[in-house]
Protein backbone atom coordinates (compact mmCIF):
# COMPACT_ATOMS: atom_id res chain seq x y z
CA UNK A 1 0.00 0.00 0.00
CA UNK A 2 2.89 2.36 0.74
CA UNK A 3 3.78 4.36 -2.35
CA UNK A 4 0.38 3.74 -3.98
CA UNK A 5 -0.51 6.45 -6.52
CA UNK A 6 -3.17 7.13 -9.14
CA UNK A 7 -1.02 5.11 -11.57
CA UNK A 8 -1.96 1.98 -9.59
CA UNK A 9 -5.70 2.37 -10.23
CA UNK A 10 -6.94 -0.76 -12.02
CA UNK A 11 -8.66 -0.57 -15.40
CA UNK A 12 -12.13 0.94 -14.90
CA UNK A 13 -13.52 0.40 -18.39
CA UNK A 14 -17.15 -0.74 -18.39
CA UNK A 15 -17.73 0.63 -14.88
CA UNK A 16 -20.11 3.42 -13.88
CA UNK A 17 -19.21 5.81 -11.05
CA UNK A 18 -21.09 8.61 -9.31
CA UNK A 19 -18.96 11.17 -7.48
CA UNK A 20 -20.79 13.81 -5.46
CA UNK A 21 -19.29 17.27 -5.21
CA UNK A 22 -16.98 16.57 -8.15
CA UNK A 23 -16.81 20.07 -9.59
CA UNK A 24 -13.74 20.96 -7.48
CA UNK A 25 -11.20 19.76 -4.92
CA UNK A 26 -10.66 16.11 -4.14
CA UNK A 27 -13.98 15.18 -5.75
CA UNK A 28 -12.84 16.61 -9.07
CA UNK A 29 -9.44 14.93 -8.81
CA UNK A 30 -10.99 11.56 -7.95
CA UNK A 31 -13.56 11.77 -10.76
CA UNK A 32 -10.89 12.73 -13.29
CA UNK A 33 -8.62 9.81 -12.40
CA UNK A 34 -11.52 7.34 -12.56
CA UNK A 35 -12.38 8.72 -16.00
CA UNK A 36 -8.71 8.49 -17.01
CA UNK A 37 -8.85 4.76 -16.26
CA UNK A 38 -11.95 4.34 -18.42
CA UNK A 39 -14.92 4.67 -16.05
CA UNK A 40 -18.07 6.48 -17.09
CA UNK A 41 -18.33 9.14 -14.41
CA UNK A 42 -21.42 11.06 -13.35
CA UNK A 43 -20.49 14.43 -11.85
CA UNK A 44 -23.19 14.88 -9.22
CA UNK A 45 -23.05 18.58 -8.30
CA UNK A 46 -25.39 21.24 -6.96
CA UNK A 47 -24.47 23.97 -9.46
CA UNK A 48 -25.19 23.26 -13.11
CA UNK A 49 -22.76 25.97 -14.21
CA UNK A 50 -19.87 24.67 -12.09
CA UNK A 51 -20.65 21.04 -12.81
CA UNK A 52 -20.81 21.60 -16.56
CA UNK A 53 -17.59 23.61 -16.50
CA UNK A 54 -15.89 20.84 -14.55
CA UNK A 55 -17.02 18.28 -17.11
CA UNK A 56 -15.69 20.39 -19.97
CA UNK A 57 -12.37 20.88 -18.18
CA UNK A 58 -12.10 17.18 -17.42
CA UNK A 59 -12.76 16.28 -21.05
CA UNK A 60 -9.90 18.58 -22.05
CA UNK A 61 -7.53 17.10 -19.49
CA UNK A 62 -8.53 13.52 -20.32
CA UNK A 63 -9.31 13.26 -24.05
CA UNK A 64 -12.05 10.71 -24.62
CA UNK A 65 -13.24 10.83 -21.01
CA UNK A 66 -16.82 9.67 -20.51
CA UNK A 67 -18.15 12.23 -18.05
CA UNK A 68 -21.55 13.80 -17.63
CA UNK A 69 -23.13 16.29 -15.26
CA UNK A 70 -26.24 15.52 -13.22
CA UNK A 71 -27.69 18.00 -10.75
CA UNK A 72 -27.73 16.92 -7.12
CA UNK A 73 -28.34 19.17 -4.12
CA UNK A 74 -27.65 17.13 -1.00
CA UNK A 75 -29.27 19.85 1.09
CA UNK A 76 -32.63 19.21 -0.55
CA UNK A 77 -34.14 15.73 -0.31
CA UNK A 78 -36.42 16.48 -3.26
CA UNK A 79 -33.31 16.97 -5.40
CA UNK A 80 -31.81 13.73 -4.05
CA UNK A 81 -34.96 11.83 -4.95
CA UNK A 82 -35.05 13.38 -8.42
CA UNK A 83 -31.42 12.42 -9.05
CA UNK A 84 -32.07 8.80 -8.10
CA UNK A 85 -35.35 8.63 -10.03
CA UNK A 86 -33.73 9.58 -13.33
CA UNK A 87 -30.45 7.72 -12.87
CA UNK A 88 -30.09 6.30 -16.37
CA UNK A 89 -27.89 3.22 -15.86
CA UNK A 90 -28.73 -0.34 -14.88
CA UNK A 91 -25.45 -0.67 -13.00
CA UNK A 92 -23.56 1.43 -10.47
CA UNK A 93 -20.10 0.12 -9.67
CA UNK A 94 -18.98 2.98 -7.49
CA UNK A 95 -20.77 5.59 -5.41
CA UNK A 96 -18.37 8.14 -3.91
CA UNK A 97 -20.10 10.17 -1.20
CA UNK A 98 -17.61 13.02 -1.34
CA UNK A 99 -19.49 16.34 -1.22
CA UNK A 100 -19.55 18.23 2.03
CA UNK A 101 -19.49 21.51 3.89
CA UNK A 102 -17.28 22.46 6.83
CA UNK A 103 -17.60 24.74 9.86
CA UNK A 104 -20.34 26.93 8.42
CA UNK A 105 -22.34 29.51 10.35
CA UNK A 106 -25.57 28.00 11.64
CA UNK A 107 -28.10 27.33 8.91
CA UNK A 108 -30.63 24.75 7.80
CA UNK A 109 -31.23 22.73 4.66
CA UNK A 110 -34.35 22.91 2.52
CA UNK A 111 -35.86 20.24 4.78
CA UNK A 112 -35.00 22.04 8.03
CA UNK A 113 -31.94 20.02 9.11
CA UNK A 114 -28.80 21.67 10.49
CA UNK A 115 -26.75 22.23 7.34
CA UNK A 116 -23.63 20.23 8.12
CA UNK A 117 -25.53 17.20 9.43
CA UNK A 118 -28.09 17.52 6.64
CA UNK A 119 -25.63 17.76 3.76
CA UNK A 120 -22.70 15.68 4.99
CA UNK A 121 -24.71 12.80 6.42
CA UNK A 122 -28.45 12.82 5.71
CA UNK A 123 -28.13 13.76 2.04
CA UNK A 124 -25.67 10.94 1.41
CA UNK A 125 -27.67 8.51 3.54
CA UNK A 126 -30.74 9.20 1.41
CA UNK A 127 -28.79 9.05 -1.86
CA UNK A 128 -27.20 5.70 -1.02
CA UNK A 129 -30.52 4.23 0.05
CA UNK A 130 -32.31 5.38 -3.09
CA UNK A 131 -29.53 3.96 -5.29
CA UNK A 132 -29.30 0.75 -3.27
CA UNK A 133 -31.24 -1.46 -5.73
CA UNK A 134 -28.83 -0.72 -8.58
CA UNK A 135 -25.82 -1.07 -6.27
CA UNK A 136 -27.00 -4.48 -5.10
CA UNK A 137 -27.55 -5.52 -8.73
CA UNK A 138 -23.94 -4.66 -9.67
CA UNK A 139 -21.35 -7.32 -8.83
CA UNK A 140 -18.52 -5.96 -6.76
CA UNK A 141 -20.00 -2.48 -6.28
CA UNK A 142 -18.57 -0.12 -3.68
CA UNK A 143 -19.82 2.77 -1.59
CA UNK A 144 -17.01 5.06 -0.43
CA UNK A 145 -17.91 7.81 2.01
CA UNK A 146 -15.44 10.61 2.60
CA UNK A 147 -15.09 11.43 6.29
CA UNK A 148 -12.40 13.47 8.05
CA UNK A 149 -9.74 13.11 10.72
CA UNK A 150 -11.70 15.88 12.45
CA UNK A 151 -14.32 13.28 13.41
CA UNK A 152 -12.17 12.66 16.49
CA UNK A 153 -13.28 16.01 17.94
CA UNK A 154 -16.81 14.85 18.78
CA UNK A 155 -19.17 11.91 18.93
CA UNK A 156 -22.75 12.33 17.73
CA UNK A 157 -25.47 13.31 20.19
CA UNK A 158 -28.38 11.10 19.21
CA UNK A 159 -30.69 13.35 21.28
CA UNK A 160 -29.61 16.48 19.40
CA UNK A 161 -28.62 15.51 15.87
CA UNK A 162 -29.59 18.93 14.51
CA UNK A 163 -27.71 20.95 17.16
CA UNK A 164 -30.91 22.52 18.44
CA UNK A 165 -29.56 22.72 22.00
CA UNK A 166 -26.58 24.81 20.97
CA UNK A 167 -24.44 25.22 17.89
CA UNK A 168 -20.67 25.20 17.60
CA UNK A 169 -19.58 25.06 14.00
CA UNK A 170 -16.54 22.78 14.49
CA UNK A 171 -18.37 20.45 16.84
CA UNK A 172 -21.22 20.16 14.35
CA UNK A 173 -18.72 19.38 11.59
CA UNK A 174 -16.99 16.71 13.69
CA UNK A 175 -20.33 15.13 14.54
CA UNK A 176 -21.30 15.00 10.87
CA UNK A 177 -18.03 13.23 10.07
CA UNK A 178 -18.55 10.78 12.93
CA UNK A 179 -21.98 10.17 11.39
CA UNK A 180 -20.26 9.37 8.07
CA UNK A 181 -18.17 6.69 9.77
CA UNK A 182 -21.06 5.25 11.79
CA UNK A 183 -23.09 5.09 8.57
CA UNK A 184 -20.28 3.19 6.86
CA UNK A 185 -19.99 0.84 9.84
CA UNK A 186 -23.70 0.04 9.94
CA UNK A 187 -24.01 -0.18 6.14
CA UNK A 188 -21.13 -2.67 6.02
CA UNK A 189 -22.75 -4.73 8.79
CA UNK A 190 -26.11 -4.83 7.03
CA UNK A 191 -24.59 -5.66 3.64
CA UNK A 192 -22.74 -8.60 5.22
CA UNK A 193 -25.92 -9.84 6.89
CA UNK A 194 -27.68 -9.59 3.53
CA UNK A 195 -24.95 -11.71 1.89
CA UNK A 196 -24.06 -8.93 -0.53
CA UNK A 197 -20.60 -8.43 -1.99
CA UNK A 198 -21.07 -4.64 -2.07
CA UNK A 199 -18.23 -3.06 -0.08
CA UNK A 200 -18.92 -0.04 2.13
CA UNK A 201 -15.71 1.75 3.06
CA UNK A 202 -14.59 5.20 4.17
CA UNK A 203 -11.66 7.48 3.46
CA UNK A 204 -10.31 10.87 4.45
CA UNK A 205 -7.92 13.23 2.63
CA UNK A 206 -5.82 14.40 5.56
CA UNK A 207 -5.08 18.09 5.15
CA UNK A 208 -5.68 18.87 1.48
CA UNK A 209 -5.87 22.31 -0.12
CA UNK A 210 -9.45 22.84 -1.28
CA UNK A 211 -12.06 25.59 -1.03
CA UNK A 212 -13.70 23.71 1.87
CA UNK A 213 -11.48 25.44 4.43
CA UNK A 214 -12.30 28.99 3.35
CA UNK A 215 -16.02 28.53 2.71
CA UNK A 216 -17.12 28.84 6.34
CA UNK A 217 -15.06 31.94 7.24
CA UNK A 218 -16.12 33.64 4.00
CA UNK A 219 -19.82 33.02 4.72
CA UNK A 220 -19.39 34.38 8.25
CA UNK A 221 -17.48 37.44 7.06
CA UNK A 222 -14.43 36.47 9.15
CA UNK A 223 -11.65 37.88 6.97
CA UNK A 224 -8.80 37.01 9.34
CA UNK A 225 -9.90 33.38 9.61
CA UNK A 226 -10.33 33.18 5.84
CA UNK A 227 -6.80 34.50 5.33
CA UNK A 228 -5.45 32.07 7.94
CA UNK A 229 -7.02 29.15 6.06
CA UNK A 230 -5.60 30.41 2.77
CA UNK A 231 -2.10 30.50 4.26
CA UNK A 232 -2.53 27.00 5.66
CA UNK A 233 -3.64 25.70 2.27
CA UNK A 234 -0.67 27.28 0.58
CA UNK A 235 2.13 26.27 2.94
CA UNK A 236 1.02 23.23 4.92
CA UNK A 237 -1.63 21.30 3.01
CA UNK A 238 -1.03 18.69 0.37
CA UNK A 239 -2.61 19.12 -3.04
CA UNK A 240 -6.16 18.13 -3.87
CA UNK A 241 -4.72 15.43 -6.12
CA UNK A 242 -2.78 13.94 -3.21
CA UNK A 243 -5.80 14.31 -0.96
CA UNK A 244 -7.88 12.30 -3.43
CA UNK A 245 -5.58 9.26 -3.24
CA UNK A 246 -7.20 7.68 -0.14
CA UNK A 247 -10.61 7.98 -1.81
CA UNK A 248 -9.28 6.44 -5.01
CA UNK A 249 -7.61 3.65 -3.08
CA UNK A 250 -10.79 2.82 -1.18
CA UNK A 251 -12.72 2.97 -4.44
CA UNK A 252 -10.49 0.78 -6.61
CA UNK A 253 -7.78 -1.18 -4.79
CA UNK A 254 -8.46 -4.94 -4.77
CA UNK A 255 -7.71 -5.52 -1.08
CA UNK A 256 -10.13 -3.00 0.44
CA UNK A 257 -12.21 -4.55 3.20
CA UNK A 258 -15.70 -3.57 4.38
CA UNK A 259 -15.78 -0.80 6.99
CA UNK A 260 -12.12 0.07 6.40
CA UNK A 261 -10.93 3.64 6.82
CA UNK A 262 -8.18 4.85 4.50
CA UNK A 263 -6.18 8.05 4.92
CA UNK A 264 -2.70 9.50 4.45
CA UNK A 265 -0.05 7.43 6.22
CA UNK A 266 1.98 10.30 7.68
CA UNK A 267 0.26 11.36 10.91
CA UNK A 268 -3.14 11.17 9.15
CA UNK A 269 -2.03 14.41 7.46
CA UNK A 270 -0.33 13.67 4.14
CA UNK A 271 1.42 11.01 2.11
CA UNK A 272 0.49 7.70 0.52
CA UNK A 273 -2.85 6.11 1.45
CA UNK A 274 -3.00 3.50 4.17
CA UNK A 275 -5.09 2.31 7.12
CA UNK A 276 -6.16 5.21 9.30
CA UNK A 277 -6.95 5.40 13.01
CA UNK A 278 -10.57 6.09 13.88
CA UNK A 279 -12.27 6.94 17.13
CA UNK A 280 -13.73 3.89 18.90
CA UNK A 281 -17.20 5.43 18.97
CA UNK A 282 -17.36 5.10 15.17
CA UNK A 283 -17.33 1.31 15.58
CA UNK A 284 -20.16 1.13 18.11
CA UNK A 285 -22.95 -1.14 16.86
CA UNK A 286 -25.62 0.37 19.10
CA UNK A 287 -24.78 3.92 18.04
CA UNK A 288 -24.77 2.86 14.40
CA UNK A 289 -28.19 1.25 14.71
CA UNK A 290 -29.66 4.27 16.49
CA UNK A 291 -28.26 6.74 13.96
CA UNK A 292 -29.54 4.54 11.13
CA UNK A 293 -33.06 4.43 12.57
CA UNK A 294 -33.06 8.19 13.10
CA UNK A 295 -31.76 8.80 9.58
CA UNK A 296 -34.47 6.65 8.02
CA UNK A 297 -37.09 8.56 9.99
CA UNK A 298 -35.70 12.00 9.17
CA UNK A 299 -35.18 11.37 5.44
CA UNK A 300 -38.09 9.04 4.78
CA UNK A 301 -35.68 6.71 2.97
CA UNK A 302 -35.91 3.12 4.21
CA UNK A 303 -33.33 0.51 3.26
CA UNK A 304 -35.94 -2.20 2.98
CA UNK A 305 -33.56 -4.76 1.49
CA UNK A 306 -31.06 -4.32 4.33
CA UNK A 307 -33.09 -4.82 7.48
CA UNK A 308 -31.20 -5.07 10.75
Amino acid sequence: MAGWTEKDIPDQRGRVAVVTGSNSGIGYAAARELARRGARVVLACRSEARGTEAGDRMATEVPGAEVEFARLDLGDLTSVRQFAAVFPYDRLDLLVNNAGVMALPYGTTADGFETQFGVNHLGHFALTGLLLPVLLATPGARVVTVASMMHSMANIDIRDLNSERGYRRWTAYARSKTANLLFTHELARRLAAHGSDVVAAAAHPGYAATNLQTQGPRMAGRKVSERFMEVGNRFFAQSAEAGALPTLYAATAPDVSPDSFTGPLWAMWRGSPGPSWRAPWTLNDTAGERLWAASEKLTGVAYGQLKA
